[in-house]
């Protein structure tokens, strides 16, 4: 392989950047005849070469040109019926204008690419990158050319045993390059990224640092501005190009505004340094705990969420774009939701910047999920890598309070110890959030009281629990006579929580599928969580009506979880009310 993926460029929507969305052709390959002779090695020329008959006799099995499109950002599969479950290889082809540059950078940056890509350009291998929900980049300048020039990716979306997710899961495997995809360019020694936000256990120190990366970063002059709080920072970064800083606002006459719900203020950032310059809109807040509290700017918050795939909204398909993400969080915000709990994998940076501006707080997370290769050094590699470039991505986003390191993953020695890792690497990217994962409890001998003592517990900062009393355990009715013994003073959020019904599908409330029985069960639930002394959030499963495989009961299911509160064709259910009305409670009376 000529190169791993780079640490990425912080905030590419705001640097000189050109889209390479549109319609790409792609090229079927489920036996990977464009990367695998017959022996299974590597071709010398494969797909991604592009080459082209140079005479009648050329034997070329292959043509980009002359293939159908599948339009990116997008899955493969709601774009073509016979690709709706699919799962293999896919190549995708375009062609673009460029100029090489002596004084510029340039980078071809993935917003996502489910699961393995490879790509190259005009006929050269940059790299591969392995994961379906993060963003990497390439430096490309090397292999560009003046005029006309071809990008081809490889996508491979076949789960693996050995992966991140694994293979069982219970969403669907949409496939294909899922996210933009730009070139970006800087100049030749640029403001790579940032951390900006409050200090850990302040309220009114900004604190963070600025990493130059070029041929000159080191020991060279950087400038920080937030103009509307007075701060006007000269910096000079270390040999490595970084330097730090910590500031408080009112030592320069301002009074910095913090970061809510109600008032999701944010400022704009300026950074520059060697002619390169970078502006972003920041919101500074302080979440931290005490005992059993979750605090906000030093006050207690109850949260009031709703959990999310990134299902599109009203269709089948991946949600890809802001018109998207502005459809699904405005129905949280109906809702009644000061937080949403994005599921089970990083969502489109798209969603984490509107959530913010709506003053949304999010759980953002990985897909370690159920029972992925504990002992498997590869796929601890792979996990760390993942949540590194969630970091990475969304560390300036104040919205997002809570890192979580996996969901419902089995006890074990070999489990603890893979995610007291994943979580000492989270805590040394990012110091000033919390972290959790859905854990594990267990029953007591009398079935009714459900134990929540999972050791890792001692590791984090928030609990969550996923529990479906009254679905998977027992009916509805059981809820009234479970109790809950939670053996850490810690926040207790259950992260999944409910039942399925169909939309339109009306019956007595004790018959599964229906309205009823769905909305009865919500009644019961806020019942008895409201029992529980640590208990300070929930985010239910799920807003909307999402696709999965795994979902086949004819007439109810149809290849769709039905736990949503949202239908898939936009209508809401009996158990959205419930709950709304119960939000509403919450947030006049907490």
């Amino acid at each position: 392989m000529t190169a791993s993926p780079l640490h990425l460029i912080a905030n590419v929507f705001g640097r000189e950047h050109q889209s390479l969305n549109g319609d790409w052709h792609a090229i079927v390959d489920p036996y990977e005849n464009g990367y695998y002779d017959y022996r299974y090695e590597p071709l010398k020329n494969p797909y991604g070469s592009n080459e082209k008959p140079e005479s009648p006799g050329d034997r070329i099995e292959y043509d980009f040109d002359a293939s159908p499109t599948l339009k990116v950002p997008g899955d493969w599969n709601s774009q073509r019926p016979e690709l709706g479950l699919y799962e293999g290889t896919i190549w995708y082809k375009t062609s673009f204008q460029a100029r090489r540059s002596a004084d510029r950078r340039q980078f071809l940056h993935f917003g996502a690419a489910n699961y393995e890509a490879l790509v190259y350009v005009n006929g050269k291998l940059l790299g591969k990158h392995v994961g379906g929900f993060t963003a990497f980049e390439f430096e490309v300048g090397d292999a560009l050319v003046d005029g006309d020039n071809t990008v081809i990716v490889k996508v491979d979306d076949q789960r693996r045993k050995d992966g991140v997710p694994t293979v069982n899961t219970d969403w669907y495997n949409f496939g294909g390059l899922t996210r933009d995809v730009l070139l970006v360019s800087v100049p030749r020694t640029f403001v790579k990224d940032y951390f900006v936000q409050l200090e850990k256990g302040s309220l009114d120190r900004i604190g963070g640092w600025v990493l130059l990366d070029g041929p000159q970063a080191g020991k060279q002059q950087v400038s920080l501005r937030i103009p509307e709080l007075g701060v006007d920072l000269k910096l000079e970064t270390d040999a490595s190009g970084r330097a730090s800083f910590s500031v408080r606002p009112a030592d320069h006459g301002a009074a910095l505004e913090l970061w809510s719900g109600e008032v999701p203020r944010r400022y704009s950032v300026e950074i520059t340094g060697l002619g390169d310059r970078v502006e972003e809109k920041i919101g500074f807040r302080s979440i931290t705990t005490q005992g059993a509290d979750i605090l906000l700017n030093g006050r207690p918050i109850f949260l009031r969420g709703i959990s999310i795939h990134e299902q599109a909204p009203e269709r089948p398909g991946r949600a890809t774009s802001e018109a998207d993400a502005k459809k699904l969080l405005g129905w949280a915000k109906e809702l009644g939701c000061n937080f949403v709990r994005l599921a089970h994998y990083p969502h489109n940076p798209h969603t984490v910047r509107v959530a913010e501006e709506l003053g949304l707080l999010v759980w953002s997370e990985v897909p370690v999920y159920w029972t992925i290769q504990w002992q498997n050094p590869d796929t601890y590699a792979n996990a760390e890598r993942q949540i590194t470039e969630m970091v990475q991505r969304d560390k300036n986003r104040a919205a997002i309070i809570l890192w979580s390191v996996s969901n419902e993953t089995p006890i074990s020695d070999a489990r603890n110890a893979f995610l007291r890792k994943l979580i000492a690497t989270v805590r040394g990217l990012d110091p000033t959030r919390l972290l959790t994962a859905a854990l594990e409890r267990h029953y007591a001998a009398d079935e009714l009281t459900h134990i929540v003592d999972d050791p890792l517990g001692s590791d984090l900062d928030v609990l969550g629990v996923n529990q479906y009393v009254g679905w998977y355990d027992g009916l509805p009715p059981k809820c009234d006579t479970v109790a809950w013994d939670v053996r850490y003073e810690k926040p207790l959020v259950f992260s999944e929580l409910g039942g399925d019904a169909k939309a339109g599908h009306h019956g007595p409330a004790d018959q599964r599928w229906t309205e009823e029985f769905q909305r009865d069960l919500y009644e019961r639930q806020i019942r008895m969580m409201r029992k529980i002394r640590v208990w300070r959030g929930l985010s239910p499963w799920i807003l909307t009506d999402f696709q999965s495989p795994r979902r086949s009961l004819p007439k109810i299911q149809e290849g769709y979880n039905r736990k949503g509160l949202v239908s898939d064709h936009g209508e809401k259910k009996q158990a959205f009310f419930v709950l709304q009305a119960f939000y509403r409670q919450l947030a006049n009376d907490p």
